[in-house]
C-alpha cells in the first residue's frame, strides 16, 4: 500500500500513485474538506462495484462522483442554467449537487436512476487526484456502511484497508457532512455544511 503525506504544494508520488490506481480500476482513499472519501473510476462499472463491495453498501444506494471543476462536471451531466448558477455559487465546497446524468455514467453508480450527485471538494489533494486521474472519481465516505465516517487515515478499519490500493494522507478533516441539493426542484435532500446559505440562495433564485 502506498501512503502519502504530501501537501497540495508537494503532490509528489502519492497523488500520481493514487491516480494510477484509479486508472487501473483499483480503490483509493483520499481526503476532502468533509471526511475521507473512497475513490474509484466512476465511469468503470467494475471499479464502482468494487467500491460498493468494500463499503458493504446496498446497490440501491447510489454513489456520487467527484470532478476537479464545475466545467468538468458538464462533461458528465446535463445541467440547466439554474443548476449551473448554483454550482458556480457553491463549488468547490462541501455540497453534493444532484444533476441529470449523461448516458455514459454507468447504471451501477446511480442505482439505475436518472440523477447523479456531483462533488467538487474544496480540498487541494482531492482536486489534484481528480485532475491526475483524468476521470470522475467516486465520492463516497471511506468506511463500511453504517460505520462512522473517517476523519483521519489512522481511523481506517483494517479490513476496509485490505480492499484499498492507496491512501492519500491529508491529515484530519473537518468532519461535517456535505449538503445534498437538487437545484432543479429547490430541495435540500440532506442538510449539512452551508445549509443555511444554500437555503437562502434557493429562496432568492
Amino acid at each position: 500500500m502506498t501512503r502519502g503525506n504530501q501537501s497540495a504544494d508537494e503532490p509528489g508520488d502519492s497523488v500520481a500513485a493514487a491516480a494510477a490506481a484509479v486508472q487501473a480500476g483499483d480503490l483509493v482513499v483520499y481526503p476532502t474538506e468533509t471526511v475521507y472519501g473512497l475513490g474509484a473510476d466512476a465511469l468503470n462499472a467494475d471499479a464502482v462495484e468494487r467500491a460498493f463491495d468494500a463499503k458493504g453498501r446496498d446497490r440501491s444506494n447510489p454513489l456520487s462522483l467527484g470532478v476537479p471543476s464545475v466545467p468538468a462536471a458538464r462533461e458528465h451531466v446535463h445541467a440547466d442554467d439554474h443548476t449551473m448558477a448554483f454550482m458556480r455559487a457553491f463549488l468547490p465546497g462541501p455540497v453534493t449537487v444532484l444533476c441529470e446524468r449523461a448516458a455514459h455514467v454507468p447504471d451501477v453508480l446511480v442505482a439505475g436512476g436518472d440523477t447523479v450527485g456531483v462533488r467538487v471538494p474544496a480540498h487541494d489533494l482531492a482536486l489534484d487526484l481528480y485532475a491526475a486521474a483524468g476521470t470522475p472519481v467516486t465520492a463516497t465516505s471511506a468506511n463500511r456502511s453504517g460505520a462512522p465516517s473517517v476523519r483521519h487515515p489512522d481511523d481506517l478499519e483494517t479490513d476496509f484497508l485490505e480492499a484499498v490500493s492507496c491512501v492519500l494522507d491529508g491529515g484530519r478533516t473537518d468532519g461535517a457532512e456535505s449538503t445534498v441539493v437538487d437545484p432543479t426542484t429547490g430541495e435540500i435532500v440532506r442538510e449539512g455544511a452551508l445549509a443555511g446559505a444554500i437555503e437562502a440562495w434557493l429562496d432568492e433564485h
